[in-house]
């Protein structure tokens, strides 16, 4: 689907997705998915030959499970916020990296580690993913120590990973228990742009149009919540 100018949402589930960017020599991917989603991306794209830099929004299994097969086939820069890059490089979650007791226990599952995978370039809040066309990164920690999200200029899109979801019956920022600090969040999204065209969302559909009075909506809720703490 194409979310707006010079960005494509690829499902590789039903549940997940990752994002093509135009750049300046060819596409840059946001987020890459599980370990079957190098080959819905190569479906979308015919051929993986034109990713030139993956970016991951966090190093948590459903983004980077894929990444180590992805980077071997096509060569492509690894970009991921300096916080997270000990956790990518690791191959799973540490288990301090879960607020809740629950998210602990499946962390320490086999399926849900990675192959290690040692990032190129450590990215910081602020900073401009070189060649990726206007790409500027927004650190956003509370999921993990380093998630972030991401602003495409060109198209006026913010692509957010997983500091928000939707599913169900709304926005939300997703079970405290599974995120290294929910404390931090509601500080986190008050730092995402407003005035966009689109949001790309890693879990539920994209936001456009009359749907972002729902973006905007939950931004301003965020404001007045009180700090929730992880659960059991």
């Amino acid at each position: 689907m194409n979310l707006a100018p010079g960005v494509r949402c690829v499902a590789t589930t039903r549940r997940d997705n990752a994002f093509l960017l135009d750049g300046d020599d060819g596409y840059t991917l946001v987020d890459v998915g599980w370990a079957s989603a190098p080959r819905r991306i190569e479906d979308e794209l015919g051929s993986l030959g034109d990713i030139r830099r993956i970016v991951l929004t966090h190093a948590h299994p459903d983004h980077v499970k894929g990444a180590a097969e992805l980077v071997a086939r096509t060569g492509a820069r690894l970009f991921i916020h300096e916080a997270d890059a000990p956790w990518l490089a690791a191959g799973r979650v540490p288990s301090a990296g879960r607020s809740g007791v629950a998210g602990r226990l499946l962390d320490r599952i086999p399926l849900l580690h990675w192959a290690p995978v040692t990032a190129d370039v450590l990215l910081r809040d602020g900073d401009r993913v070189e060649g990726a066309g206007g790409l500027r990164v927004i650190h956003t920690p509370g999921h993990t120590p380093g998630h972030i999200a991401l602003h495409y200029a060109p198209g006026n899109t913010v692509l957010v990973g997983d500091a928000v979801f939707n599913r169900g019956a709304g926005l939300s920022t997703g079970p405290a228990a599974l995120a290294a600090d929910p404390a931090q969040r509601p500080s986190s999204l008050a730092r995402l742009p407003r005035d966009v065209a689109a949001v790309g969302l890693a879990h539920g559909d994209a936001l456009r149009g009359e749907d972002l009075a729902r973006y905007h909506a939950l931004l301003e809720r965020m404001k007045t919540e009180p700090p929730v703490n992880g659960s059991p």
